[in-house]
């Protein structure tokens, strides 16, 4: 072989391997911006810290019944607000239907108990939601039926939840 194949080999080789670790860097910084608190420590604890991500929005990891989800906190939700995707993910059961009001007008959802509902070392049982068929996506709101008990301190780009 002349060294201009070995080069030319080479090159395509460092050009792929570039792209793959730019993809990684960037695909990481993206998540870091929506969810930047992928972390979240689950250890016993009855305060939370959360970070606020680059939409203004408190976003995190947590369990509903033991299985993972992804939250945002909605102090303006009366309840724990759940996709249905997620529901079924789950194994919620469809409650009572009824009608609630939303930023984009009055929905039909379904009422649901959680048996436990834990955001990082915060784990409350009993919590009332309810199974919304209109969200297309698989964050679950993470309402005031969860949040009524905890003192909630906003300053600067921090959200404190002490139980």
């Amino acid at each position: 072989m002349t060294p201009k194949r070995i080069g030319k080999g080479m090159w395509a080789i460092a050009w792929v391997l570039l792209l793959a670790m730019l993809y990684q860097f960037f695909d990481g910084q993206v998540e870091e911006r929506y969810s930047p608190n992928q972390n979240l420590s689950s250890d016993p604890s009855s305060v939370v810290v959360l970070k606020r991500n680059r939409y203004g929005h408190y976003v995190a990891p947590g369990k509903i019944n033991g299985t993972d989800v992804v939250f945002l906190l909605d102090t303006g939700a009366t309840t724990v607000s759940i996709p249905s995707n997620v529901a079924e993910k789950i194994g919620l059961e469809y409650g009572r239907k009824q009608q609630v009001g939303t930023a984009n007008g009055v929905i039909d959802v379904y009422s649901t108990k959680l048996s436990s509902v834990q955001l990082g070392g915060i784990t409350m049982n009993n919590i009332r939601g309810h199974i919304n068929p209109y969200m297309d996506n698989s964050t679950v709101l993470l309402g005031m039926s969860f949040m009524r008990d905890l003192e909630i301190i906003q300053k600067g780009d921090l959200l404190t939840l002490k139980l």
